[in-house]
This record gives structure tokens, sequence and C-alpha cells, in this order.
């Protein structure tokens, strides 16, 4: 017996050892697929959308035929290429026993979209494809957001339901081990290429499932591109990667999808190979590329409540680990004061990103986890601590028109009383919109020649002379 006939026998019940696949269950009569060149007296936009809500039908009949008469066990066993080859000609031999009427191309849809519902995540394969897409936003069934170029666009939606989209979600979260459901309703975590993704269900997603992933690149970006990009200035850049090579100890701050992991990626890259370096990261999305590189990731409680492993022990942790640097992913709890302790303690040249709209901003932050962590603290120590302890803060922001942009590089300079003081390097500044909404301005200096530059002078490095003259500015 062939290998196709052992997986989707035919005549046998399930139930019976020698079967994998129960009988096809009796073909209803089925109306013939309206074909796209046909007149129809119903107006364009009703006849596509009929004509989309047949082919989801259509799809939804296939697939849920293929679920009765696969073993999927046995199917899983067989290399990625015959599971595809033997679906394929699963999903031909239905569509042949329901009569359904289509052309090669629409044959060749059905095969694909069955084979992505089987072994992939259904309707979002072809998006996880697209190297334009940075995002995939699903709000329930319904609606379906990708953001390409730093803009968000809607897509036609491809799930036939909730519950389509429920065993998508559930696919997803069981290939790494975790659970989802009433009483675990959320879960964050990656894909096997390095996505990382979120889902919620009800009951605290109210309307649906909803579920996020954020993509990256599959070619490493360079800081090359970020200036070639007009992220940034090419003295930008140099000042950054004096800045890591030096040990400065460096704070990213932005909103939410402006680029901040990125860049902590780009600049990491400015780390010499001799150095051993520790990450932590709610879900690992740094790519380093030095060799020394020792990647740690939180771990959510399991359904017991236990099992957790938060960056805050997994931070001490790494200071017994003898690190050169340490590279945290997010600051955003009690892990602050820890990650202040270890940059005041001789781990200088370490990295973090957090969430905040301004360089003040993002250091008021920094205060208030460390208070949560330690209320006992009084304001002022606190402020010392981040001031001796951070050295300069590079805000990055998403704009208007969806072009990320470095927008302030701040050096913190020490305390005036009991303010932290801060004087700002190089700045973003707004001049306005063009006629197609492109935000216009230009980069600049602001005259003010860091206090660090004695450190890097110190270390051999030396920036050019008018690297901080304000006359100078890059116009985008």
């Amino acid at each position: 017996m062939s290998l196709r006939e052992q997986i989707f026998q035919r005549g046998q019940t399930r139930g019976q050892s020698a079967a994998y696949v129960v009988p096809a269950p009796p073909a209803a009569p089925a109306a013939p697929a309206t074909s796209p060149g046909v007149a129809s007296p119903a107006p364009a936009p009703l006849a596509a959308s009929a004509a989309r809500s047949a082919y989801q039908q259509h799809t939804k009949r296939i697939h849920q035929q293929v679920v009765e008469r696969v073993d999927l066990d046995k199917l899983n066993r067989l290399p990625a290429e015959q599971q595809k080859n033997e679906l394929a000609q699963l999903i031909n031999a239905i569509a042949e026993e329901e009569k359904i009427m289509l052309n090669e191309h629409e044959r060749k849809n059905l095969v694909q979209d069955v084979q992505d519902d089987m072994l992939g995540l259904g309707p979002l394969e072809p998006m996880l494809k697209d190297p334009s897409i940075s995002d995939i936003l699903v709000n329930t069934a319904e609606h379906i957001y990708v953001e390409r170029y730093g803009k968000l666009m809607p897509v036609e939606s491809a799930f036939h339901d909730n519950a389509h989209l429920m065993r998508v979600i559930e696919r997803i979260v069981s290939r790494i081990g975790r659970r989802i459901d009433e009483s675990s309703p959320m879960v964050d975590a990656r894909l096997a290429d390095g996505s990382r993704v979120n889902a919620i269900i009800p009951p605290s997603a109210i309307d649906g499932p909803l579920l996020s992933i954020r993509r990256f690149p599959s070619k490493a970006l360079t800081i090359n591109d970020l200036v070639n990009g007009l992220s940034m200035t090419g003295m930008m850049a140099q000042l950054l990667e004096a800045a890591i090579k030096v040990k400065l100890n460096v704070l990213i701050s932005g909103g939410t999808g402006c680029g901040k992991t990125t860049l902590l990626n780009l600049l990491s890259g400015f780390i010499p190979s001799d150095e051993r370096i520790v990450t932590i990261e709610d879900a690992a999305e740094l790519q380093l590329q030095q060799e020394h590189v020792l990647r740690l990731e939180t771990r959510p409680p399991n359904i017991e409540g236990k099992g957790e492993i938060n960056q805050q022990s997994l931070l001490k942790n790494a200071l017994r680990m003898r690190p050169d640097r340490i590279v945290l992913g997010e600051v955003r709890g009690a892990e602050a004061l820890d990650m202040l302790g270890a940059m005041n303690s001789g781990h200088e040249g370490s990295m973090a990103t957090t969430h905040a709209n301004t360089p003040r901003d993002a250091l008021t932050r920094m205060e208030n986890m460390v208070t949560m962590a330690s209320p006992n603290l009084t304001t002022k120590g606190i402020r010392y601590q981040i001031s001796s302890a951070i050295s300069m803060v590079v805000q990055i922001s998403r704009l208007s028109d969806g072009k990320r942009r470095i927008i302030s590089i701040q050096e913190i300079t020490g305390m005036e009383g009991d303010v932290i003081s801060m004087q700002e390097i190089f700045s973003f500044r707004r001049t306005g919109i063009d006629a197609q909404g492109k935000v216009t301005g230009s980069f600049c200096a602001t005259g003010v020649n860091p206090n660090f530059i004695e450190k890097m002078t110190a270390h051999g490095i030396h920036l050019p002379d008018n690297m901080f003259d304000p006359s100078r500015s890059t116009p985008v």
C-alpha cells in the first residue's frame, strides 16, 4: 500500500485499526462558482463580495472534509513538501466530488489556502511572506490591518469567523508549548522566524480574539540603512558608534512601534567582538552578531500561577555571569533599580529601551519604576543614581507620515540641586508637512560640545571638528 493510501485511505471509519480516514460524506449539490467574466445584474462591489463569500464557503467546506479524512499524526510525520503534495491531491479530489467549478487559477489558490490552514497560520501566511509588512494586526475575524513603510492599511478579511481565528491562535501557542483559554486569555510569544506575537481572547477581549504580530526584516539592517533612509545623519551615526565603543551607558526612548528594538540591535553591532554580552528580553528579538552572546528570556507563570521568571530575576542572575555588557530589551518595572545598580557597578556600556515621549519623560519614567521597586529611597537619591548611571538618552519617534527618525540625542551631565541636568547634542526640527503629507524638517547640531568628548579622545576616538557646528543642518 502506498504512503498516500495509508494516510488518505477511504471506505473505513476512523475507529478501525486499518483506517486513517473516514468515508467522504455524500456530496451536496453545489452551485457553480460565478465566473469573474460573466456579467451580473448586481453592482460590481456586491458581485465581488458575493464571489468572495462563495469562495470562502468552498474553502471552509473543503478544509473541514480534509480534517475529517486525514490522520494528522501520520501526515505530520511526512516531509514538509510531501505533506503539501498529499494535501493538494486530496483537495483536488474533493473539489471534483463536490463538482465545484473552478478555473486553474482559482483551484491553485484554493489548494494554497487549504494547505496554509492545515500546515501554517491560515490566511496570515501570505502576509508573513511579504517582506514589506512589518506588523499584522487582527481585530477579530472581521478586520485585518497591516503596516507597510510606517503606515497602517486594511486588508481584505480572510478569516471565516472567530472560531477560525481561534484555531490559528491556538496553533501558534501550542507550537511553543504554551496555552491560551478562558483561565489564561493572554499570551506573548514569538514565531520560529523571530516575529513577536501577542494574542488576547475572550473574556478579556470583548468582541472576539485579537492577534498582533510584530515582524522583523529577514535581511539585517545596518546603521547606513538608517542614514540613507534619513532616520538620522552620518554625523549622528558616528557619534552613536563612538558612544558604544567607549562604553557609555545608553537609554533608547520612544513610543510603541517607533523602532527602539531595531536601533538597539544596530547599536549593539558596535560592541567589540571580544566582549561578553548578556541580553535580557521578554520575547527574544535582538539579533546580535557577536559570538560571545548569552540570550536570556522571561517566562510567564503557568496555569497555577507558578514558575514565573521575570526580568528582575534574570538581571540579578546575569550579574553573576561575568558580563562585560548587559543589554536589556525594555525597562518597564522593578528591574530598573537593578539595571541602574549594574551600570553604576562596573558594567559600563550597557543599553536598554523604555517607553517615553521625550528624553526628560524617559528619566521620569525610570524614577517612577525605581520608586515602585524601592519605596524607601529618596527622590534625590534615585535621581543621583540615574544621573550617574546613564550617559546618553536617544529619542526615536514615528512621525505622522510613518517615517521613523531619531529626533533627539541628549547627554546627562549630572545634578543641579534636585534636578537631573541634560543637554541636547542633536535634534530634528520639524518645519511642516508638504503636499504629499511628508513631514519636513532638518537634523541639526545644537552647538553643545558634550562632556564625554574627553573620554572618547582618551580612547583614541577623534570626532570631526565641525560635528557640533550649529550652522550645519541636513534638511529632509
